[in-house]
């Protein structure tokens, strides 16, 4: 799962003198969209890792085996699957069935595990020799059993986001907007940090948005195989970043600073990169567990605000749940109690939800 080792793959620890002031070269504070965002801690965690391996073969599959299991449950969790961490395991591992969950949430559970699979056959080629063919094998794994007449196509429909403002590229103009992207990743993309440049490409192929459906999990199987391919471990969008993740995404799509977007996805690949390293000297036996999350009672009272409210400012995408359980209770990341003080705060300025939902957007 972490892909193949490349000596000098954001290595370099000065600006090239064939540097483009316009592009990110590496260690310096310069990228294609003059955004600040240094990678430089990325490009030194990455170093002492290469020093490090290879790796014992049995650390190694452990952590491929728990990246598989999370990434599969992290990404599916973001467009709505019920499964949790444990069910989605036994899915994966074992196979098995969970009562009370539909056929499709099983499906995108093993699918997903299934093109994780044909990623890591991938990863001995270069950033630079990604195609549309390649996304769309990706997208036939993803909906296969699930859409299977639109498993490996782009679409031949207007599509929206549901809840969001941002207007999607008319279908007509998804094979111009698709052969730019693969030239995009043929030439300019060479000149970006691995990072920035695996971030970029999920952008840009979510914003163009080909497919009817599956195009954020995609768009992040892409993210994490030019990931891959660069000697980096895969980021992990936490379910507990979804509501930061889709409006970090969003502001950019409408307009706004790229960089919240950039950073994040920064921060995701950093956490990897510590879990290898903190295996790799023995730190630790286990990836760092999750945070116990909130059920909408405790946060209610840790907020001093009632549940309809909560439930309310849900609906209005104004907080984001973090994790449904299987009998249906939503369950809130902490980061949630800062959340509601800020609307709080919005309120008494008099600003109405929907400003306020901008607000958060924008921040």
């Amino acid at each position: 799962m972490l892909g193949k080792n490349i000596s000098n793959a954001g290595d370099r620890t000065g600006l090239p003198s064939n540097c483009d002031p316009k592009y990110y070269c590496y260690n310096h504070k310069v990228s294609l969209y003059g955004l600040f965002v240094n990678y430089n801690s990325l490009t030194t965690k990455k170093t002492q890792l290469d020093e490090l391996r290879p790796l014992p073969a049995v650390q190694v599959r452990n952590l491929e085996e728990w990246f598989r299991v999370e990434l599969t449950y992290t990404s599916n969790a973001i467009e709505g699957n019920t499964l949790t961490r444990a069910e989605t395991a036994m899915v994966v591992e074992k196979g098995l069935t969970v009562g009370g969950k539909t056929l499709i949430e099983h499906l995108e559970a093993a699918n997903h595990a299934d093109a994780l699979s044909w990623v890591n056959e991938q990863i001995d080629r270069s950033p630079q020799s990604i195609t549309q063919r390649d996304i769309l094998a990706i997208h036939n794994i993803i909906l296969k059993g699930i859409d299977d007449d639109n498993a490996g196509r782009f679409r031949n429909v207007a599509v929206r986001i549901s809840g969001s403002m941002v207007v999607l590229p008319n279908p007509r103009k998804l094979p111009d907007l698709m052969d730019a992207f693969e030239s995009w990743l043929s030439n300019e993309g060479a000149d970006l940090h691995p990072v920035e440049l695996a971030t970029e490409a999920h952008y840009q192929l979510v914003s163009i948005h080909p497919f009817t459906d599956g195009n954020g999990r995609t768009a992040r199987l892409l993210m994490n195989m030019i990931l891959l391919m660069q000697g980096y471990p895969p980021a992990i969008i936490r379910t507990r970043d979804r509501l930061a993740y889709i409006n970090a995404l969003e502001t950019a799509q409408l307009g706004g600073s790229k960089e919240p977007f950039l950073k994040l996805v920064a921060k995701a690949v950093e956490r990897s990169l510590d879990l290898y390293l903190k295996a790799a000297t023995n730190e630790v036996a286990d990836p760092e567990p999750e945070t116990p999350l909130l059920t909408i009672g405790k946060l209610a009272k840790a907020t001093e605000t009632v549940n309809s409210t909560l439930r309310h400012w849900v609906k209005e995408g104004l907080l984001g749940v973090a994790e449904t359980t299987p009998a249906g209770y939503q369950l809130f990341d902490r980061s949630m109690i800062l959340r509601v003080e800020r609307i709080r705060n919005l309120q008494a300025k008099r600003l109405t939800l929907a400003e306020i939902k901008g607000k958060l957007l924008d921040s």
